[in-house]
């Protein structure tokens, strides 16, 4: 046995946390970059705290999901202001966006030098700038993950930019900040925290460590994701999806993800489609095809011992089947009123393309079992 599991330098979670970011930033520098989403204004409490600790900061916001020229507007940005450390407070783009910026800060040069797939992938020479994560959506868990996704309009894609230095020095999980979540953010981000629980746990880089985050993780997803999305206020139903989101964070750090991921990250490039939603319509087509590939290819594959686990762990019952397990995810896709993938402009004559781009996807080496163009065609049309 071997293996390696490397996450954020501390982990905070629990309700109120937000108030001791003030000393946190304070004990690593004093002039920090803070990155927000769509809504610099949301921020407010935490501007607050930290010039209540004598921190000097700038705010860079980004309108979407970050794009390689958010990431190098927001280097320039960090450098104006003689950044320190970075601090991350929103969802995922907005988490992602400021591993990058703290990333390439520290790495001067050609941003493609380190892009996967699109660029050179070269590893950083030299350690990001201290961030401190700070989520306020439960789903992408970025906050304990060494990478940031990336979207390159041109290449219609999104690729990451990787390295160990990367992950955060501080992620602060408050589930306070996720009550004003709408119902169909929570729903989105909280199909996107239960795929990247479900994807890790069935991985063919699966360990024991993350065996147990991820049952853990997807208890309390599977308890709670409907509440969060009826009762934004329901407090147990948050505390549960930002744990669980968590764990998803921590899994697929260090067992890899998906076929699910493999698409969902080309998808979005092309499509401009929401990262989530475009999970949760892959993620029952997904499960299928890969139980079918695995009894007729790899019947003996630990993987499928898994897929059999995981109908008692979400829907509470010993004796559910894998047939159980995937009707129950399509159950939550109908639920949630989560749109098939031909609401964002995806056609059928697409395919071909959109399956030879998620063949590349680094996502995609961790799936249980290779799946050939044909089973690959066939997810993405059942979503469709």
């Amino acid at each position: 046995m071997r293996f390696e599991f490397a996450t954020a330098q501390r982990i905070l979670f629990g309700e109120g946390v937000l108030q001791e970011v003030g000393a946190l930033a304070a004990s690593i520098g004093r002039r920090a970059l803070v990155v927000t989403g769509s809504h610099p204004e949301r921020a407010r409490p935490l501007l607050d705290l930290l010039d209540a600790a004598d921190m000097r900061t700038k705010v860079f916001s980004i309108a979407g999901e970050p794009t390689i020229a958010d990431a190098a507007a927001g280097v320039k940005v960090a450098y104006a202001a003689d950044a320190e450390l970075v601090i991350g407070f929103g969802g995922g783009s907005a988490i992602d966006a400021a591993k990058a910026i703290a990333a390439l800060v520290a790495n001067p040069g050609d941003i493609f030098d380190y892009l996967e797939v699109i660029g050179k992938a070269q590893p950083l020479v030299n350690p990001s700038l201290p961030v401190i994560a700070i989520p306020t959506t439960s789903g992408t868990g970025s906050e304990v993950t060494r990478n940031a996704v990336l979207s390159s309009p041109q290449h219609g894609v999104k690729v990451s930019v990787r390295s160990p230095s990367m992950l955060p020095r501080v992620a602060l999980v408050d589930p306070e900040l996720a009550y004003s979540a709408p119902p169909a953010i929570t729903a989105a981000t909280g199909m996107d925290a239960l795929t990247q629980l479900l994807e890790p746990f069935v991985s063919n880089r699966a360990n024991p460590l993350t065996d147990a985050v991820c049952r853990e993780g997807l208890r309390h997803a599977a308890r709670s994701l409907s509440a969060a999305v009826r009762h934004g206020d329901d407090k147990m139903a948050r505390r549960d999806m930002a744990f669980a989101s968590l764990c998803g964070g921590l899994a697929l750090a260090n067992a890899g993800l998906g076929a699910v991921h493999g698409f969902a990250g080309p998808f979005g490039g092309m499509y401009h489609a929401p990262h989530g939603a475009v999970c949760a319509a892959l993620l029952p087509e997904v499960c299928a095809v890969n139980v079918r590939a695995l009894r007729r290819r790899a019947p003996d594959s630990p993987a499928l011992a898994r897929f059999a686990e995981l109908g008692a762990l979400l829907t509470g019952s010993p004796e559910a089947t894998i047939e159980d397990t995937i009707a129950w995810l399509r159950s939550l896709v109908t639920a949630f009123d989560i749109p098939p993938l031909s609401e964002y402009g995806f056609q059928r004559s697409d395919a071909a393309l959109v399956v030879e781009k998620a063949r590349a996807a680094s996502s995609m080496k961790a799936n249980p079992i290779v799946l050939t163009e044909d089973e690959l065609t066939e997810i993405l049309l059942a979503a469709a």
